[in-house]
């Protein structure tokens, strides 16, 4: 299966675990297709005894079928005072390209996450600035400014929230928030997606949040809730796999994040979850 795998997706490092509920005995898995064996010591080999090439970071174990690079660099996740909150993994039947993209979508908040994330008649979302920064091969999306009723577990009312999007690998992306509890620091949430096949992945939400007294199960409920709702529109999208030619799908001034996004993924010449021109 790997050789109908293009290299680019390959050689990205895949999140498969979480190091802290590693289980108890050896279990199957899958990941682009292909059959894997995690054993309760976090080694990951092939179907066929081949062993796979492992990392342990950022609360999770990781593996790649390919020739990976440095994972990216989270320093959030270092910093002593973070709440770290694992959220779980849930099982979307939907391109692992599709969940990185609605990850940046702003301006479905008020429709989908009615009354959290935003809320009528406030639903415009305001220009901001998308790039590919070329240095460090990376899309960004910055000064994206967001109204909302709810922006945290933490939050004690509305606020205008403003986000930085950041897209390290074509199915690893994170969101740098306001913070309710330190306005000169970002509360970080994180989507790393195991795709399992082009159109079925495992979606592993974590956060590294400053929120020292919020109960850990009304933190994870919060985040489950949102991707729940998210996962209602994202396995009803057609068509299933993410168009990359232009013409297939018609953007608004919204979806500034998106585009440069996709141009990133044809610049990579990404197929696995994708249609279009770089398949």
């Amino acid at each position: 299966m790997t050789d109908m795998v293009e290299t680019t997706t390959l050689d990205q490092w895949y999140p498969i675990h979480t190091l802290s509920d590693l289980p108890q005995e050896s279990y199957a898995d899958r990941l682009l297709g292909c059959d894997i064996r995690v054993s309760c010591e976090g080694v990951v080999e092939l179907a066929s005894g081949r062993a796979l090439p492992i990392l342990r970071q950022y609360r999770y174990l990781w593996t790649s079928l390919g020739a990976p690079g440095r994972l990216f660099p989270l320093p959030e996740a270092l910093e002593a005072d973070r709440r770290i909150v694992e959220c779980g993994a849930v099982l979307v039947n939907a391109s692992g390209l599709r969940i990185v993209e609605n990850f940046l979508d702003m301006a479905h908040f008020p429709f989908v996450h009615t009354n959290i994330l935003g809320a009528e008649p406030q639903t415009e979302v305001r220009s901001y600035t998308s790039e590919i920064r070329r240095d460090v091969d990376e899309v960004w999306a910055t000064e994206c400014f967001f109204y909302q009723p709810q922006a945290a577990k933490s939050a004690s009312g509305g606020i205008t929230t403003e986000y930085q999007y950041r897209v390290t690998s074509p199915f690893s992306t994170l969101l740098y928030k306001t913070c309710p509890l330190a306005i000169d620091r970002w509360d970080v949430i994180c989507l790393f997606v195991q795709p399992l096949e082009p159109d079925v992945c495992r979606a592993h939400p974590i956060m590294f949040l400053i929120d020292e007294d919020s109960p850990t199960a009304e933190l994870v409920h919060f985040q489950q809730l949102i991707f729940l709702q998210d996962r209602i529109i994202l396995e009803n999208q057609r068509p299933v796999l993410l168009p990359l030619d232009p013409g297939r799908e018609i953007p608004t001034r919204a979806d500034a994040s998106s585009i440069a996004y996709r141009r990133w993924l044809k610049e990579k010449g990404v197929r696995y979850g994708a249609s279009g021109a770089a398949c």
